[in-house]
């Protein structure tokens, strides 16, 4: 009988202590009994990190970094070449391609400050337009998204704004005569 109970399965083992004449032999093999243990599997990630390479539609624009499902990258933006992975290497090259680009742009409106300086120190600027009857004179166009002018429709003097950086502007005085 023994024999018999050694080849059971370890589920088997409430039968096998039916079967068993001695007790002693039923607890020596309860105690060789193993459980089982089941481990979860990691859930798979759903989203990668991405930076884009160009601007993509109701995404993001160039250089942006986005957090997207990895079906979307991996079936869309992959293939297309508008997207890269996030690495350490990627970032750290942004942050110097974002460090470089504020430079430039502190360089820009510093030039625009020292050229603000240049306009306001120069004094006036003549202007010199054919007249009609009286003061009057004849308009021209001007880029008023650059350069902010009163209605100029007499001779006379002017002050004008120039727009040289969203942050700085300069005050020009306008001397408007005849020919």
């Amino acid at each position: 009988m023994a024999s018999t109970a050694s080849t059971l399965s370890w589920s088997s083992s409430s039968l096998l202590q039916s079967f068993a004449a001695n007790t002693n032999e039923a607890c020596k093999l309860s105690d060789r009994r193993t459980g089982l243990v089941v481990l979860a599997q990691k859930k798979a990630k759903k989203a990668r990190t991405i930076i884009l390479k160009e601007d993509i539609a109701d995404l993001g624009k160039k250089g942006e970094l986005r957090s997207v499902k990895a079906g979307y990258y991996r079936n869309y933006l992959l293939p297309l070449g508008k997207a890269q992975l996030v690495t350490p290497v990627l970032l750290k090259e942004m942050k110097m391609e974002d460090e470089r680009i504020e430079a430039e742009k502190i360089r820009v409106k510093e030039e625009a400050q020292q050229l603000a300086i240049i306009f306001e120190t120069v004094g006036g600027f003549k202007v010199k337009r054919k007249g009609g009857k009286g003061k009057l004179i004849f308009g021209r166009d001007v880029d008023k998204r650059i350069v902010s002018l009163p209605d100029i429709r007499e001779i006379g003097e002017y002050i004008a704004e120039l727009k040289l950086h969203p942050e700085v502007t300069a005050k020009v005085r306008v001397i408007v005569s005849a020919n």
